[in-house]
């Protein structure tokens, strides 16, 4: 009898083993085929959740296997450090943004290591240390240089009571998310970087990532937005409303003959003027800057306009006027800042006319629509069809008609074709202290100089204060102030510091060159490493962080940094972890642990014994608190049956369900395959032992169970279906305890079979494997081991299942010799038990065969 498993000594033992060894480190070697994996980075957040495990687990999978088929593999991991949360625990903790984040990070790092990830730790980055972003600045400064960051005047979300800038997903309900205070839109002096550069090479490069989900594709390729249309412009009926006429975007100018109006943003020229001498006008635009101002914000707010009592006239028809509205759904920051609407075929359109008793005329029909008869309703018609109500274009279909309203359009000399996109330059300046300085210095004489390289880094001051509103850099008595570089006279610093997405959007490169003091990356390291081969994360992250990491691979290539333009080869999304919520009779959260469910699926609270309410199955939450603490999960069950249970129950893109009852199945998986090394139930053959010539039945078809078990094992590993490969390790575990020993060369082949075994579960589940791979007599470990290798012999089929039926119904299945003779077909089908049973007192008639298929038998 054996001992039993100890995981604590066992996980313990080799994640020191592989420390020791540095088996993880990688080295730059273009002799070598190289494999870059990469999970997106951490925010230190403090601990570590269950999202974390899966997703980490995703990528070690990966980059074990890869190493195991030869590959040169870089696998290395950092922390995403700066942001907001930091500089709220300063002010609330009284504590320094730097303590409180280093002091997660190294938290957060031992629960990573207890996890047996297979990381470079020697590469180890935090965004938030001077060596890194003494990069990244040098990175801003090169894209100023070749043109790809300004500065400029724009409207931004000013919280009054924090004294800074929101972003748009930071207001809710027209406050801001911390203060609650009435956010107001204010015009800033900011940063932009020029990604709009790029628009029409983001979009038509998702052609080319084959190996990213489409779903992600898809939704970049709706935020960069690219929409063929026209400039169109609207003149003031009256001079002195405003010098210029009024300019809209438009997608559809086939429908302008069904516009009713005009509505310009509250921060439009036009808006502002009239504001000057009309106190409503200008009631309503700053109630306007006060309300949501994000797309969705206005997506889902009600649609609010005032008429100005301007008018404009009609691009075709000079003695056609419409109102000129100001309404809160119109943005200065995108289009032109002015729409015209057409409410018979726009909604939002539709839902205004009403609103405000506007002409509702159509001016496409649909293809089974009467002319005579076709109105609209409480619902626009969106879709083709033929144009109508509209002069010149009646009979033309939608694409034509387009094409049409153009021509005539640059006919009238009203406008314009033009391709637009809904993706805008991004601000990246935040009036916050804990991020990347911006390498800026304002002289009044020389006005925005650049930090000369060789003062690089600009240090965030260690000594702030966050006991006034506002950025503490602006409050800060001397770090701003210094002596501009190109005149020497007084100056101050840029205060504004990077938004955190830019951190994140090079990380992967400096990864390569982790240790290279003088410039962000070595030629020699990315050239070789980049891009990454598979990059595994959230789906959250799917918009602004890829797509702000593929600009800056361009911008990167530009200045002669790098050499490709995308950054990830591979992308893999995988879903969330889940589990059930509860609440107490007073409506209060618990944790799972504070709950004891009963066999009926009921609840009660394990200290008052009170019923306890069991809410739906929903992403893990700190607020609901339906979490659960994978540390307590290591300490109990093991790294690798957490990260076995997270393997094998969904598959990975998908959401996975968290329950106790699952991660005891996964353990009881990893104590079965330990008894089935430890205490096989036949005796093993000496190690090395070769296969004998002559094999059992059952010995040969195990053989040939195993090889087909490393190719299907393999596949799927390759496609991302570990759900499926761990199926097939628990099939191959059950077809290895089918010997009983007395046939010719068994001992052999299951000492074949579990060793076999036990290298394919190594990239699963590395601790009780390399232990494992250890009693099966082996001194080297399985990290700095082959992958096993199938042979082609084993994988032909030497034998079929054949269905046998019987006047039509199946009555058995059997197994034949692939391609056996007609009549051995027959005879095997007669002779099965169940066969004659359905046969009885009746005479065969006919017995048709279809080879390696199907044997009917006709009786009467």
């Amino acid at each position: 009898m054996s001992e039993r498993y100890n995981v604590g000594a066992t996980e313990a033992k080799w994640q020191e083993i592989w420390e020791k060894d540095q088996a993880f480190k990688a080295v730059t070697d273009p002799s070598r085929p190289k494999y870059y994996a990469l999970s997106m980075l951490p925010y230190p957040s403090g601990r570590i959740h269950m999202g974390h495990v899966r997703n980490y687990t995703l990528g070690d999978v990966v980059a074990r296997y890869k190493r195991a088929m030869g590959f040169n593999v870089l696998h290395p991991m950092g922390w995403d450090a700066f942001g907001l949360p930091a500089e709220n625990a300063a002010r609330d903790r009284k504590t320094h943004p730097a303590a409180w984040t280093y002091d997660n990070i190294k938290n957060m790092k031992a629960e990573l290591q207890s996890m047996g990830l297979s990381l470079d730790w020697s590469r180890e980055l935090a965004t938030c240390d001077a060596s890194y972003y003494k990069h990244q600045q040098k990175l801003f400064l090169d894209f100023l240089k070749a043109g790809l960051v300004y500065r400029k005047e724009a409207w931004a979300n000013w919280d009054p009571v924090d004294n800074t800038v929101l972003a748009n997903e930071q207001v809710i309900d027209g406050r801001g998310w911390r203060s609650g205070a009435l956010v107001e839109k204010r015009l800033l002096s900011q940063w932009f970087l020029n990604i709009t550069k790029y628009s029409e090479d983001l979009l038509q490069a998702l052609k080319t990532l084959d190996r990213w989900p489409e779903k992600v594709r898809l939704m970049q390729e709706n935020w960069i937005g690219k929409s063929e249309g026209a400039y169109v412009r609207f003149p003031l009926t009256e001079a002195g409303q405003g010098a210029e006429p009024i300019e809209v975007f438009t997608t559809r100018p086939d429908t302008l003959f069904g516009a009713s109006f005009v509505a310009i943003s509250a921060n439009h020229p036009l808006a502002k003027k009239l504001a000057e001498s009309d106190a409503k006008i200008a009631a309503f635009c700053a109630e306007c800057n006060r309300t949501g101002t994000s797309i969705v914000d206005i997506e889902k707010g009600e649609k609010l306009g005032l008429d100005t009592g301007a008018r404009v006239k009609h691009p075709f028809d000079p003695n056609w006027t419409l109102p000129v509205f100001i309404a809160n759904f119109v943005l200065v920051e995108y289009g032109t800042g002015a729409i015209f609407g057409c409410p018979a075929h726009d909604q939002r359109d539709l839902d205004f006319a009403r609103k405000y008793g506007l002409a509702v005329k159509a001016v496409v029909l649909p293809p089974d629509g009467d002319p005579a008869r076709f109105t609209v309703g409480d619902e626009a018609y969106t879709g083709p069809g033929k144009a109508f109500n509209s002069s010149f274009l009646d009979g033309l279909n939608t694409d034509d008609a387009l094409k049409a309203a153009i021509a005539k359009v640059e006919e009238l000399g009203a406008g314009k074709g033009t391709v637009q996109y809904r993706l805008r330059d991004w601000c990246v300046s935040r009036q916050r202290y804990w991020g990347c300085p911006i390498p800026i210095i304002h002289c009044e004489h020389c006005g925005a100089v650049p930090v000369p390289d060789t003062d690089l880094p600009v240090a965030l001051p260690e000594d702030v204060a966050f006991d006034k509103p506002g950025n503490p850099l602006d409050h800060h008595p001397t770090w701003k102030h210094v002596n501009c570089p190109n005149c020497g006279k007084p100056a101050v610093r840029e205060t504004d510091t990077c938004d955190t997405f830019v951190d994140s959007s090079w990380y992967f490169a400096r990864y390569c060159s982790a240790t290279c003091e003088d410039k962000p990356v070595d030629p020699r390291d990315v050239d070789y490493w980049l891009p990454v081969d598979q990059y595994v994360g959230g789906v959250e992250h799917a918009i602004l962080h890829l797509l702000y990491a593929r600009f800056f691979t361009r911008a990167m290539k530009l200045t002669g940094h790098v050499k490709i333009d995308e950054p990830f080869t591979g992308l893999f999304t995988q879903g969330m972890v889940c589990h059930e919520s509860y609440k107490d009779e007073n409506g209060q959260w618990l944790y799972p642990e504070e709950v004891k469910r009963g066999a009926d699926g009921s609840g009660v609270h394990v200290e008052t014994g009170r019923p306890v309410t069991i809410g739906r199955i929903e992403v893990m939450s700190k607020s609901k608190k339906n979490v659960v603490d994978p540390g307590k999960i290591i300490k109990s069950y093991g790294a690798d049956t957490a990260r076995l249970f997270m393997l094998s129950d969904s598959p990975p893109e998908r959401d996975i369900e968290w329950s106790e009852a699952g991660v005891e199945g996964a353990w009881r998986y990893v104590s079965r395959l330990w008894r089935q090394v430890t205490e096989p139930k036949i005796p093993l053959s000496a190690k090395g032992d070769p296969i004998p010539a002559e094999l059992s039945t059952a010995a040969l078809a195990l053989r040939q169970t195993i090889h087909r078990t490393i190719v299907d094992f393999s596949a799927d590993i390759e496609k991302f279906h570990f759900n499926r490969a761990v199926a097939r390790a628990r099939e191959l575990s059950n077809a290895l305890d089918t010997l009983d020993g007395t046939g010719a060369g068994e001992g052999t082949v299951l000492r074949e079979g579990l060793e076999t075994l036990v290298r394919l579960l190594n990239p699963m589940m590395p601790h009780i494997t390399e232990e494992l791979w250890e009693k099966l007599g082996y001194t080297t470990a399985l990290v700095k081991s082959r992958w096993p290798e199938a042979d082609p012999a084993l994988l032909v089929e030497t034998s079929v299942t054949v269905a046998v039926q019987v006047n039509g119904k199946l009555r058995a299945t059997i197994e034949l010799p692939k391609d056996c003779a007609v009549q051995q077909a027959e005879e095997a089908a007669l002779a099965d038990v169940n066969v004659q049973k359905a046969m009885a007192g009746k005479t065969v008639r006919k017995v048709i065969v279809v080879a390696n298929k199907i044997v009917n038998i006709v009786v009467g």
